[in-house]
């Protein structure tokens, strides 16, 4: 066979099978190859839950601090309270105990209202200075009962006060009744020699002192 034949004979390739043929030969695309090198991933925390147990906790806590607040509140009060009480009840008694000594001291003046009695008005004066001196008699009496009854200390001492003022005041009352009234002024400033008084000045002194001791057992022991 000639060459020509031979290029006559040989077949002409199809579209189809020149695509094959190029799609063969055509470079196969790159396939990205993982690094063998890895990077070290630090897992993130989980959320926090929410914790039960210390708001179990908190609520007590809460609870017993308001309690203790409430009773302290209290107690105070309640503290507040009684001290008020008490230093009320020693002023009540304070007064009452100078009241008892301001009736022994009225009827210690009586010898001298008695001299300094009006001259012309005789039978009105008797029966002024004879109720005067009848009021502060009962005045000594229920001071006399109530200062026995509060402290028998100051009740003893109030009661021997009352029988010497009796005694010593009661006799210069009679002699005053004896003597003429007062008409000059000069004669208005009676001295000690005339109506001597000293005598209850001792016993005084003894019932202040028995108050004053009287009041202070009323106190706490860190005011005393």
């Amino acid at each position: 066979m000639t060459p020509a034949q031979t290029a006559v004979a040989s077949p002409v390739p199809s579209a189809s099978a020149t695509a094959v043929v190029r799609s063969s030969t055509s470079p196969v695309p790159s396939v990205p190859v993982p690094s063998l090198s890895t990077a070290t991933v630090v897992p993130s925390a989980p959320p926090a839950a929410p914790s039960s147990v210390d708001a179990s906790s908190v609520l007590p806590a809460v609870v017993s601090g308001a309690f203790l607040a409430a009773m302290l509140t209290a107690t105070i009060s309640i503290w507040l309270a009684r001290r008020k009480s008490r230093e009320e009840e020693i002023g009540r008694l304070r007064t009452a105990f100078a009241e008892a000594f301001a009736a022994h001291n009225a009827y210690k003046e009586m010898p001298y209202a008695i001299r300094r009695r009006r001259s012309d008005a005789a039978p009105e004066e008797r029966v002024r200075l004879s109720e005067t001196l009848r009021e502060i008699q009962g005045n000594l009496s229920y001071h006399l009962a109530w200062t026995k009854i509060e402290s028998e200390t100051v009740g003893k001492a109030y009661e021997e006060l009352v029988q010497e003022l009796r005694k010593t005041a009661g006799a210069a009352m009679h002699a005053a009744w004896e003597a003429p009234p007062i008409e000059s002024d000069t004669a208005m400033n009676i001295p000690p020699a005339q109506i001597d008084l000293s005598a209850l000045q001792p016993l005084e002194t003894a019932y202040i002192a028995a108050v004053r001791a009287h009041l202070r057992t009323l106190k706490p022991w860190w005011s005393r």
